[in-house]
């Protein structure tokens, strides 16, 4: 076969480069093979192992300006022309270093490229490939990353993947998260690691008392993590160094804190260097501390060279490689003390040393040598070529492409599974039980998510997974008569302490009473298991473990929602301090991390079941949020068309035009955003009362207005003064908040595009003795007085502030967030009695005038701190603008990420995305983040 890797920069050093030039020379020996590189950088390639390998390339660096490799009429001029103008075949934002010239030299070579198989080793190439090269040629995208982790540089494998024959991960877990995402609408999906490069490596004898980190100094690689773990160990260890190999934007920030810590005398910093063969040779231990990794050639290196290793077990990656207590250590991710324990633990015993230094270097090259990763490879390959003239395989490809654009995916915006949380994949044992409960499951609702087993389900919100968790530990305690008693933090999530005496019955009650059960326990500062999550009939393996996160996994039907370890239940084992008191293992409670015993003396109420705890949880304590909230939501059904005449009338009669309006005014635009707004309440925030519903005359018909938690509110009911409707004016509608009957004291005012991102506590948007929080916009008011040009909500800020500046003296400057606003109604209807006027005149206007007041989402947030009523506070908000193509990408993270409390979906008039775009991709956005109906909604 003819085989060609595609690469970026094949000069430079890197893992991408490492591995492709790796995979390419075993190829070689049987296959055609060559590297494509679009750009030169230098007169060799950094890896000695690309040398060999046949290059070809398509723009020159080297020389003082970029120029075509081929031979080419364009002068200077135009070359650097070309150069600084942006590519317009791959966003900047995916990789920046393309440009125009290169968008040309791709376009003819790709477009020409005689190869049986092109493999792409970034999602932009991957992009450019689909857009380019012809159809007879096999393309394949090897992924390098962790793809669900990897934010806009992976915003292409989604979009372009079903336009590909297949997609290589490096990991099963990366290989399903493809799977979930992309549904019908994947190529293959095959899971192939990276292998060890062939030739002589030199072995460690492990004497030298040195641990080695190579790694680029980014924010990813944590290398502050490997430096704070260091000092904490040499403490014990004074004849260790640590020698870290490598540059990066980091190594000034790394610098100092070096010079800050004790053993900085023992901490160095080498650089780059070609000869990390001879440098592992020399280290007793390797330290792998990042955040992110897909699978580390590094480890692999380190492992040929025979040097033990300690890592953080994230999402994938290490715990692929590292066999925990066979040839390395991990070690739960973002924990420096545990990390440091390690160290101190490999250390500190030498024998202990050799025996994983011997395990590593005869593991890997059994489990990743070239051989064995190669067949896999040409097995695809083989497969692939198979179908290459077969009709079927373009058609195929068309219908995937389909598939993907009728599930949402649209040109910047798609459809994505959770990235899921920081717990690696089963090991295999586990995954082969697995996969047995799997085929014993009778109800068809078993399937693997993260990971892991879960259960489908798409009628369950996160409090009741979170009460679901807490049953299946407490009954299991309760069953084998263990003690324990529920604590109260601000979490979703519940928490029980168990006497640390108890540990062992209880870990062998959660196995007996949960075994078959595809249920789970996550191990909280393990010593001496493998961090990460058991099987619940298997935590008698735990071992010493500061406490077990006792969860069953759920994923919805779509594979974009999934409840995991983060709404489990937390069975903490508490130990006796030198007082005689209780201490928690771990952070603390709305009492502190300490307790004078677990002795219940109170019960607390979760759900329909009462648990015991101690009286002075029960007590309102000093922060506690005991009073109602309620929530209101302005809103209008823009298609509704007898709204539409009422509409239309009014401007008539007041002298405005009715032609093309409706595109001129994007508020009144519905989405189906009420209804999901609503399904992010019910998912995160549990405590509202009541819903108002304020709305002209409209009820929409899914709404369940029988419901106990909802009120719909008329205009005609709100209205002081009714001869003033109808309005089509929000500022008009939110002046009359306040007299909306049985609405609480504090309250949330909702626009309907305005969505809870995950669970959040009153506590966020209240202080316990009532004052409100405001969330401050980096957007400024413009200064001056009101102008023509304004914009409606600009004019009503400078209102705001001149009326400001005439009681009080002080000037408002900005904005605020696209969030929930905290109210309260006695500060509402001060300023009704305070601004007699001026509220009535907002009232008044049937449509936004250059005179309102923006009273609800505004004016209240100065005028209440400017009383002591408001006080400025943060929230995590993110804002999409559906009608720009970049801020799709923003809607890709959000679903991927879950990341932001609260966050907007808003739209402009000048939007560039056309409007039945715009509804396709928030709908699909919408059903993808809340796929679960609310108790608000009709059955």
């Amino acid at each position: 076969m003819r085989i060609t890797f595609l690469l970026t920069l094949g000069d430079e050093m890197g893992g991408t480069e490492m591995a492709a030039y790796t995979q390419a020379a075993h190829l070689a020996a049987r296959h055609d093979v060559e590297v494509l590189s679009v750009f030169r950088t230098r007169a060799e390639p950094f890896f000695p192992a690309g040398r060999d390998i046949r290059r070809r390339y398509l723009i020159d660096r080297t020389g003082p300006y970029e120029r075509p490799v081929r031979r080419s009429g364009l002068d200077e001029a135009a070359c650097r022309t070309l150069t600084s103008l942006p590519s317009e075949l791959i966003e900047p934002a995916w990789e920046h270093t393309f440009n125009r010239l290169s968008d040309i030299e791709m376009s003819a070579a790709l477009a020409a490229l005689d190869t049986d198989v092109l493999v792409t080793t970034t999602p932009a190439l991957m992009a450019a490939a689909a857009e380019l090269v012809q159809g007879r040629v096999v393309t394949v995208h090897q992924e390098h990353r962790a793809s669900q982790l990897r934010g806009v540089s992976g915003e292409p494998l989604l979009r372009y993947a079903p336009r590909i024959d297949a997609l290589v991960s490096l990991t099963e877990r990366t290989a399903e998260w493809f799977r979930e995402s992309l549904g019908p609408a994947a190529p293959e999906l095959p899971a192939i690691p990276n292998a060890v490069p062939d030739g002589y490596r030199p072995r460690s004898d492990l004497a030298g008392r040195t641990i080695v980190v190579a790694a680029r100094m980014t924010p990813e690689k944590q290398l502050d993590h490997a430096v704070r773990a260091f000092a904490q160990a040499a403490e014990d260890h004074p004849d260790w160094r640590l020698r870290i190999f490598g540059d990066g934007p980091h190594e000034v920030r790394l610098r100092q804190l070096i010079e800050g810590l004790a053993p900085h005398d023992r901490v160095e910093l080498l650089g780059r260097t070609r000869e990390m063969a001879e440098e592992w040779a020399k280290a007793s231990l390797c330290l792998l501390p990042s955040r992110n990794e897909a699978f580390p050639l590094v480890l692999l290196e380190v492992f040929a060279a025979g040097v033990p290793v300690v890592a953080y077990d994230i999402v994938t990656g290490p715990a692929e490689i590292v066999r925990h207590g066979v040839d390395g250590l991990l070690v739960p991710p973002g924990d420096v003390d545990a990390l440091a324990a390690a160290l101190g633990e490999l250390m500190g015993d030498q024998e202990r040393l050799r025996a994983y230094g011997n395990a590593a270097r005869a593991g890997v090259y059994e489990r990743f040598s070239g051989a064995r990763v190669t067949a896999e490879w040409e097995r695809l390959f083989e497969k692939l070529m198979a179908r290459r003239d077969d009709p079927g395989r373009l058609a195929a490809r068309a219908d995937r492409t389909a598939l993907r654009i009728a599930a949402g995916g649209g040109r910047a915006f798609s459809v994505a599974a959770p990235h899921g949380g920081p717990l690696a994949a089963s090991a295999d044992a586990q995954k082969a039980r697995e996969v047995l409960l799997k085929a014993q499951d009778r109800t068809g609702r078993l399937v693997r998510s993260a990971g892991r087993l879960a259960e489908l389900r798409d009628d369950l919100t996160a409090p009741q997974v979170a009460d679901r968790n807490l049953e299946l530990a407490t009954d299991a305690l309760t069953a084998h008569g263990i003690g324990y008693i529920l604590l109260r933090d601000d979490s979703l999530a519940h928490r029980v302490a168990v006497a640390v005496e108890d540990r062992e019955r209880t870990l062998a009650a959660l196995a007996e009473e949960l075994a078959g059960e595809p249920v789970y326990g996550e191990l909280v500062s393990p010593r001496g298991h493998a961090p990460g999550a058991l099987l619940a009939e298997r935590l008698r393996e735990a071992g010493e473990v500061a406490g077990v996160r006792v969860f069953k996994p759920v994923t919805s039907e779509s594979r974009t929602l999934r409840y995991g370890p983060g709404f489990g239940c937390t069975v903490e084992f508490w130990a006796v301090d030198e007082d005689g008191w209780r201490e928690a293992p771990r952070g603390t409670t709305l009492l502190g991390p300490r307790l004078p015993g677990l002795e219940p003396t109170a019960k607390w109420r979760v759900a329909d079941r009462d648990h015991p705890t101690l009286a002075a949880f029960t007590d309102t304590l000093m922060w506690d949020v005991d009073f109602p909230v309620d929530v209101v939501y302005t809103w209008v059904d823009d298609a509704d068309p007898d709204w539409r005449e009422r509409r239309d009338a009014a401007r008539r009669a007041a002298g405005l035009a009715t032609d093309h309006v409706d595109s001129g005014d994007a508020r009144f635009r519905s989405r189906d955003e009420l209804r999901h707004s609503l399904r992010s309440l019910a998912m995160y925030a549990p405590w509202v009362r009541t819903v108002h519903l304020v709305t002209d005359g409209q009820v929409p018909d899914w709404l369940h207005t029988a419901h106990p938690g909802v009120k719909v509110v008329d205009h005609r009911e709100l209205f002081a003064d009714p001869s003033v409707l109808p309005t089509f004016n929000s500022h008009a509608i939110e002046s009359q908040l306040h007299r909306i009957e049985g609405l609480s004291e504090q309250f949330l005012y909702f626009n309907d595009d305005v969505f809870l991102g995950r669970p959040v506590p009153p506590s966020a948007f209240f202080h316990s003795n009532g004052t409100a929080h405001f969330f401050r916009s980096p957007t400024a008011v413009p200064p001056g007085e009101v102008t023509e040009d304004d914009e409606g909500y600009f004019a009503a800020a400078k209102n705001n502030r001149a009326l400001l500046k005439r009681e009080f003296g002080r000037v408002a400057t900005h904005s605020f967030l696209h969030a929930p606003h905290p109210l309260r109604r006695s500060v509402l209807a001060e300023l009704a009695e305070r601004f007699p006027e001026e509220v009535a005149a907002t009232a008044g206007s049937r449509f936004r005038a250059r005179t309102d007041l923006s009273i609800a989402s505004s004016l209240h947030h100065y005028y209440g701190y400017l009383t002591g009523k408001s006080t400025p506070a943060t929230i995590s908000c993110s804002f999409a603008n559906a009608g720009r193509y970049d801020h799709h990408t923003v809607l890709s993270r959000l679903l991927a990420t879950r990341s932001h409390s609260v966050f907007c979906i808003g739209d402009s008039a000048d939007a560039e995305v056309p409007a039945a775009e715009q509804d396709r991709v928030v709908r699909a956005f919408l059903g993808a983040y809340f796929p679960v109906p609310s108790p608000y909604e009709r059955g």
